[in-house]
């Protein structure tokens, strides 16, 4: 207590009893939590656990997905008393389709225990390109071709065409952090088309959120990432949509 008898605040919140959102996430990648943390209010906890990805390519992230390092990753982090799950992994959950990104959310939740309170990134994603309205789009990447042209397949399934894409060609997850924020902006304005309703920019280890308002400023339309995505739908599943910052884009204003 002070000297005057009343309580001191409390600047950081009471983070027992936060919003606790787990994040199961490449070992190598370093971006996703300092994305998510900056978007978030001191009423949310990111708790995280970790799987190896050798490379980005498909044969890269296919293993990953098919390591038993993944199950024992959900496992771990679900150990703590936890509100949501999500994968971190945008093109790992995208990698064979929608059916794949179904089943490996029904894995999860089998895993953690957390039924109907797990997602992956990109099930988060095109809940978001719903929520604002989306149909075509532009795809922004850091991915090689290979990669790309299962994200378009996906989007495409899912209502959601790619009009125009980009990829920087990088396999090393620990480039893909190295990518300046300015470069991912320049990316997105020069591959965004008239035509797309909406620019998607993907890769949870990619920066992106630091750009988005600006990206909305420029290109006059949604600009939804995969960091963003994956937030707003955690925050969605824990019924805490009010937790997040002012200033990073459309969709914390979006309503399904």
């Amino acid at each position: 207590m002070s000297p005057s008898g009343e309580r001191p605040p409390l600047p950081l919140g009471a983070l027992n009893t936060a919003k606790r959102i787990g994040l199961v996430y490449m070992a190598s990648s370093v971006l996703m939590e300092a994305e998510m943390y900056a978007m978030a209010t001191a009423d949310v906890t990111i708790h995280t656990s970790r799987v190896t990805l050798p490379s980005v390519t498909v044969d890269g992230i296919d293993a990953m997905m098919r390591s038993p390092e993944l199950r024992a990753a959900v496992e771990l982090v679900a150990q703590a008393p936890l509100d949501v799950l999500v994968f971190g992994g945008t093109s790992a959950s995208f990698l064979h389709g929608t059916a794949w990104d179904r089943m490996l959310i029904q894995h999860i939740e089998e895993w953690s225990g957390l039924v109907g309170r797990c997602t992956t990134t990109s099930t988060a994603s095109i809940a978001a390109l719903d929520a604002v309205g989306s149909g075509p789009i532009s795809l922004v990447t850091p991915y090689r071709q290979e990669v790309i042209d299962r994200a378009e397949r996906f989007f495409g399934e899912n209502g959601h065409p790619v009009l125009a894409s980009s990829g920087l060609g990088i396999t090393s997850d620990h480039e893909l952090a190295e990518v300046p924020l300015e470069k991912v902006y320049d990316l997105a304005v020069e591959t965004d088309v008239p035509e797309a309703t909406t620019v998607f920019i993907s890769c949870t280890n990619f920066a992106s959120v630091g750009a988005i308002a600006a990206l909305e400023d420029e290109l006059g339309k949604p600009v939804v990432s995969a960091v963003q995505a994956s937030f707003w739908y955690a925050l969605r599943l824990a019924k805490a949509d009010d937790a997040a910052q002012p200033g990073f884009g459309r969709l914390f204003g979006a309503r399904p």
